[in-house]
């Protein structure tokens, strides 16, 4: 099978790419430089010139392939409004096709689960800085009535390869002793590896339609726990940042990082899922997180 991605060269796409390449599917990747196609080639990827605001580019990959994995994002301002048309326009290429299309979404998108584990079909209540995925993933799953396999996966706080939001803990402990978390950190993250979620993409590819995979593995960890093994990993402190001081910094992001939620992956795990990638814990003290 040839699996169009975007985004194949950022943190969990590289990881998806390999674990596709692993399973013995072609690849097909989206790439707006000469550096990114340079890595692209180099993982054995076919190159489609273009950025996720190129709607032809994006029609032209996903026309071509046999399924569609969507992980690209801009990170910036224009976000909702690049991703919602990136998306239109890969949906309207495999239109009656029956080829799977796999949209990122994310835990966020449920908010404040409320001391609850929110499973995949927990009503949507997203945190501002994502509220636009909510509409996106009702077009997904209404795009399972277009001809379409539409699957949503939404990962949980990812880490692993030193990368992530432990990676950014990581790199503050080190670079100025200090450890901060939004809020007294007694709310809690669930954490998925980087690897492990990989393998659930490869998965995905041959999920049912309509299919929404949350993706977290054990239970959800405080993150004022988390903040403190990155900092005794490397000889730092940890500090609790006031939510409304973090708001004048970080604006509806710090909102996210001050959400408390467990979730559920019954889906993904009847999918034959697995988890099997060190904790993050383990990670941020022996692993790839580890001082050399």
């Amino acid at each position: 099978m040839n699996v169009f991605v975007t985004g194949a060269t950022g943190y969990i796409g590289t990881a998806v790419v390999e674990a596709l390449r692993v399973e013995g599917h072609d690849v097909s990747g989206l790439a707006r430089s000469v550096e990114a196609a340079t890595k692209l080639e180099a993982m054995g990827v076919e190159v489609v010139w273009g950025s996720l605001t190129e709607l032809s580019a994006l029609y032209r990959g996903a026309r071509a392939a046999d399924a569609v994995i969507h992980l690209g994002a801009t990170g910036q301002e224009d976000q909702a409004e690049v991703d919602t048309a990136a998306v239109s326009a890969m949906l309207n290429a495999v239109e009656g096709t029956g080829k799977p299309f796999i949209y990122t979404s994310g835990i966020w998108v449920l908010g404040d689960t409320g001391g609850r584990v929110a499973d995949e079909d927990a009503p949507l209540h997203p945190t501002e800085i994502v509220a636009w995925r909510a509409e996106v993933e009702r077009t997904m799953r209404d795009a399972a009535a277009w001809g379409i396999r539409s699957v949503i996966v939404r990962p949980a706080v990812v880490y692993g390869r030193g990368g992530g939001t432990p990676g950014m803990f990581v790199s503050a402990a080190r670079r100025k002793g200090v450890v901060r978390y939004v809020g007294d950190g007694t709310q809690r993250w669930p954490f998925v590896h980087v690897d492990d979620l990989a393998a659930l993409y490869v998965l995905a590819v041959d999920a049912p339609t309509d299919t929404v995979l949350n993706a977290a593995d054990g239970p959800a960890l405080s993150v004022r726990d988390v903040a403190q093994a990155a900092a005794q990993a490397n000889g730092a402190e940890t500090e609790s940042w006031p939510l409304d001081e973090a708001r004048e910094k970080l604006g509806p992001y710090a909102d996210a990082l001050a959400l408390d939620q467990q979730i559920s992956c019954e889906h993904a795990l009847g999918l034959g899922w697995r988890p099997s990638r060190p904790s993050v814990i383990d990670e941020l003290r022996t692993g790839s997180y580890a001082p050399e």
